[in-house]
C-alpha cells in the first residue's frame, strides 16, 4: 500500500527516537486543504485508533484512517534534505495534479 525509501524510514525512526512521549507509529492522512484541494498529513501518535489500516515497514508502524486509506494506496514516500530545507516528499499515482510544493494534490 505505501512504499517508504530508505530515507524516509531513517526520519521517521529520527522522529519517533526524538519524542517526547512514546510512540508508537506515524499517521499518514489526506485531508481536504492546501492550493491543490487536498494535503498530506503527518503525525506521531501513541496508539492507533480501532479503525486505522496498519502497515509495517521494517519495523516502523504506520497508521492509516479509512477515509485517506484509498487515496494512499500505491503512494512512495522519500525524505530530501537539502540545503533549499528538508521535509517528506510524496509520490502518488492517484494525483491527477499536484502543487509546485509538493504537499497537496487533485485526486
Amino acid at each position: 500500500m505505501i512504499t517508504l525509501t530508505e530515507r524516509a524510514q531513517q526520519a521517521i525512526s529520527r522522529f519517533i527516537k526524538g519524542a517526547e512521549s512514546p510512540v508508537q507509529g506515524l499517521r499518514i492522512s489526506v485531508t481536504g486543504g492546501g492550493c491543490s484541494g487536498m494535503q498530506y498529513g503527518l503525525a506521531l501518535e501513541e496508539s492507533p485508533n480501532k479503525d486505522d489500516t496498519i502497515i509495517e515497514v521494517d519495523g516502523l508502524k504506520l497508521f492509516v484512517d479509512p477515509h485517506s486509506a484509498p487515496m494512499l494506496n500505491g503512494v512512495t514516500v522519500d525524505f530530501l534534505d537539502s540545503m533549499e530545507g528538508s521535509g517528506f516528499k510524496f509520490e502518488n499515482p492517484n494525483a491527477t495534479a499536484s502543487c509546485g510544493c509538493g504537499n497537496s494534490f487533485t485526486a
